[in-house]
Parts: C-alpha cells; structure tokens; sequence
C-alpha cells in the first residue's frame, strides 16, 4: 500500500478526496473504516464522508455545526478497544 502525504497532492481534509485516499489504499468501503480524531471538524469531515467516526473531545468541546455527526464522543483513546470489539 502506497499514499501519498496529503500535502504532495495539494488537498487537506476535511475535503472529501483526502478521505477517499484510505479507501483506495485499504481497498475498502467507507463503513469499513473507524476513523478517530481529537479534532471536531476532521470528526465531522470523516462522518460526513462515510467513515465510522470516534471523536476524542479530550477537553469537552462542543460539536461542530458540520455536516456528519461522530458515532460516539469518548474522552481518551482508553474508551476505544471496548467499542471495537464484536458482539
């Protein structure tokens, strides 16, 4: 798997072709992906792309007024491996 640094291809994200890249680099559909971010609006970004999205609000900050919602808000990346576990 081979992607380039965002920056060598001039897009950042939240643009949406900056989350396409872990698609075609992972070959997988959007779902598939849990995407984390301590930023609100990369959180935003990647749920409105399509990712599954955990935003750590490590300092409780309010959400963004940004299409795509995170599926949860946890505080640390501790509160992770439980939510990714399978049933």
């Amino acid at each position: 798997m081979s992607i380039q640094p965002l920056e060598s291809i001039g897009i950042f994200k939240p643009d949406f072709r900056a989350y396409q890249m872990a698609v075609d680099g992972l070959q997988v559909r959007p779902e598939e992906i849990v995407f984390q971010s301590s930023n609100a609006w990369d959180a935003s970004g990647a749920s409105a792309f399509g990712f599954k999205v955990a935003w750590v609000n490590r300092f409780g900050q309010s959400q963004e007024r940004l299409p795509g919602q995170p599926d949860v808000e946890i505080r640390n990346l501790m509160e992770l491996p439980p939510l990714l576990t399978s049933p």
